[in-house]
């Protein structure tokens, strides 16, 4: 069964230096494209972290400092990235909560912009915790009847991952079979921020899911504590999110004048 598609897609997967958002590279990037006739397009980049790769995490995903040594880094191949991805609806497992915040971290550190206007974004993690609630692994034995060999290679956890999708769509009933509905299902909450640090209310008004301001509007703090509105400008919060924030703000000033 092919997915009911209106523009292409793309499956990705990362490997990285580590889980911080803000601070960890990609050390391994893997785009699976498929288009609406049920074409495919695939591309696996290796990529110099220009960082330490820790053993403890090479472990995980075998991939060491002395492979990407010579690698090209992100500044080299992100426009190629940018490129396949461009005008496609996204989709990952476990992708709006790690692999898009960070790719858009990459993008950004690099003075390449990135945003999701008019993107549908599908989190298959998501969509299988809400059903079973697994793992990768145990999400391909389950739905697709086979071992996940090589896991945590970006090549193989994105092809089994759109597998996962398709058989998703096929043994429930209630999943409809297009992006729209899918990329609703599987969002956690309505981020503003990609990494959550921004929701939307019930209103549809931008909060913040945090701290001592958690459920105020960022209109609010913008208004009533602009020094708190500069200390996120200025903290480790990820470079998506002070994006947002800055655009928020230049909103509201937009509106009173």
């Amino acid at each position: 069964m092919n997915l009911n598609l209106s523009k292409p897609i793309c499956f990705f997967d990362l490997e990285t230096t580590g889980i911080n958002i803000s601070k960890d590279r990609i050390v391994e990037v893997s785009v699976l494209k498929i288009f609406q006739n049920g074409n495919k397009e695939s591309r696996t980049w290796l990529v110099n972290p220009q960082i330490n790769i820790s053993k403890e995490v090479s472990n995980i995903h075998g991939i060491t400092n002395e492979m990407v040594v010579n690698e090209p880094t992100f500044k080299l191949i992100g426009p190629q990235i940018k490129e396949m991805i461009h005008n496609c609806d996204l989709a990952g497992f476990n992708s709006n909560k790690f692999d898009i915040p960070l790719l858009a971290e990459e993008f950004l550190r690099f003075d390449m912009d990135f945003n999701l206007d008019n993107i549908k974004c599908i989190d298959v993690q998501n969509i299988f915790h809400k059903m079973e609630k697994r793992t990768l692994g145990a999400a391909y034995k389950f739905y697709c009847q086979k071992e996940l060999i090589d896991a945590h290679s970006s090549k193989a956890d994105t092809q089994a991952t759109f597998e996962v999708l398709e058989a998703q769509i096929k043994l429930y009933n209630d999943l409809e079979n297009n992006v729209d509905f899918l990329s609703d299902f599987s969002s956690r909450n309505k981020s503003v921020d990609l990494a959550g640090f921004i929701i939307y209310d019930q209103n549809n008004i931008p909060c913040f899911s945090f701290g001592k301001h958690k459920g105020k509007s960022v209109d609010f703090i913008i208004e009533n504590e602009p020094g708190y509105f500069g200390w996120l400008l200025n903290a480790d919060f990820p470079m998506y999110t002070k994006k947002i924030l800055t655009k928020l703000r230049l909103s509201k000033l937009n509106n009173k004048l």
